[in-house]
């Protein structure tokens, strides 16, 4: 196959079938290039990007304080391992450190990574500070929930495809209904060490809990001496309206765990944040990565980080969400059966009997419109927080032309 065959849109994708393990589906869009909110194929048509590599784009695709950053430490060092402290390394920690609220971070790389940290943080707290027998920890979690991939995520997830044929299972773990505080309050005992959630539900179709529920979270660990776990690793850093979406009810977690944006869109970057009586039970040795925090990542998150100070973006993602969740209410019971989210961030569950998910997607595609199914006839979308009201209303126009 020479080239000029493999760079047309149907051989590209044949090509990179032929090579790859099948585990995405993805559509039939092979792009070239991205500015902005929009994305080029190798067939020369744009597309505008509604998915934002689930919140890894938040500030769209190429920003460039971000990809200044990048070029700047390219030049310079990229990877030392954590066996050395490099220049970029106290800056993005301090920087991400007071961003949260909290006295320090651990840094990894994806945010399976810093989940499966948190897990590890949770239950090394709950034997060296609570005192919880050896091996007894338990967590309780919610039904429902999407936190990665790893063997230990998936033996609590209750996604088939994510969750079957993968056994054995990790134990200690116990599952309540989301946004349920009653069976909360009865899962967690004596050997609980943390409830770990996500304050909205991004792969469950942009799932928002009810009013006051994250409160009571909040207020239940405290009282059972139980860290509380917030995973906001596709609602936080700005994407709906608020740093994190916790911030919406005034709810600081004992943990934060971040990732996705963090990386700017250009390599994976994520943390672990909480306070020193929590995270100074990692002791040298015990947990470690070897690209974790490594110069070319903490480079760009620090820009992050500065981006997101200034409170544009949050204020961005409020405004222009307020504006995408309007217009698409225009549109339940004209093919839209609900709409749910908050800022930038919107699960839509088209009517199944018009088409599936993945069928509107493939529509929204030919229309210019990159969007993506989760369950069923659901779709999550989720813009980079730069785009702007010309940009939603195109995105809107096109929904509606596959509703009809």
């Amino acid at each position: 196959m020479i080239l000029d065959d493999v760079l047309r849109t149907p051989a590209a994708i044949r090509a990179a079938e032929a090579h790859t393990a099948h585990n995405y589906h993805p559509l039939p869009v092979v792009i070239a290039t991205g500015e902005g909110a929009w994305v080029t194929d190798i067939d020369g048509r744009r597309y505008l990007d509604f998915l934002a590599g689930y919140s890894a784009l938040n500030f769209g695709h190429r920003h460039p304080a971000l990809i200044g950053a990048a070029h700047a430490q390219l030049d310079r060092v990229t990877l030392t391992s954590r066996a050395f402290v490099h220049d970029q390394f106290a800056a993005f920690c301090s920087g991400l450190a007071e961003l949260c609220g909290k006295d320090q971070v651990l840094p990894m790389n994806t945010g399976a990574e810093a989940v499966e940290t948190a897990i590890k943080l949770s239950r090394k707290w709950g034997y060296q500070v609570k005192g919880v027998p050896a091996d007894q920890a338990t967590i309780v979690v919610a039904d429902g929930n999407f936190h990665g991939r790893t063997t230990t995520i998936i033996s609590f997830s209750t996604d088939p495809d994510a969750h079957d044929d993968f056994g054995p299972y990790t134990p200690g773990f116990r599952l309540v209904p989301y946004g349920d505080l009653a069976a909360m309050a009865e899962a967690i005992d004596e050997t609980t060490v943390a409830v770990l959630i996500e304050p909205i539900q991004g792969e469950q179709g942009v799932v928002v809990p009810p009013a006051g529920y994250l409160p009571g979270v909040r207020a239940l660990c405290t009282e059972r001496d139980v860290l509380f776990v917030a995973d906001e690793i596709q609602s936080g850093l700005g994407r709906t309206g608020d740093t994190f979406a916790c911030d919406d009810e005034s709810v600081v977690p004992d943990v934060y765990i971040l990732g996705k944006a963090l990386g700017g869109g250009i390599v994976p970057v994520s943390a672990v944040a909480a306070n020193a009586d929590v995270l100074g039970v990692i002791k040298p040795g015990q947990h470690g990565s070897t690209f974790g925090g490594n110069p070319l990542a903490c480079a760009v998150a620090i820009e992050v980080v500065k981006l997101l100070r200034t409170g544009e973006f949050q204020a961005r993602a409020k405004e222009q969400g307020a504006y995408l969740h309007a217009e698409l209410q225009t549109l339940v019971g004209e093919g839209l059966l609900a709409v749910r989210g908050r800022g930038l961030w919107a699960g839509i569950d088209v009517d199944p009997a018009l088409m599936t998910g993945r069928e509107a997607c493939e529509r929204l595609a030919e229309r210019g419109i990159l969007a993506k199914d989760t369950h069923g006839s659901t779709l999550r979308l989720a813009p980079p927080l730069i785009i702007d009201k010309d940009d939603i209303d195109v995105a809107i126009s096109a929904l509606r032309g596959i509703l009809k």
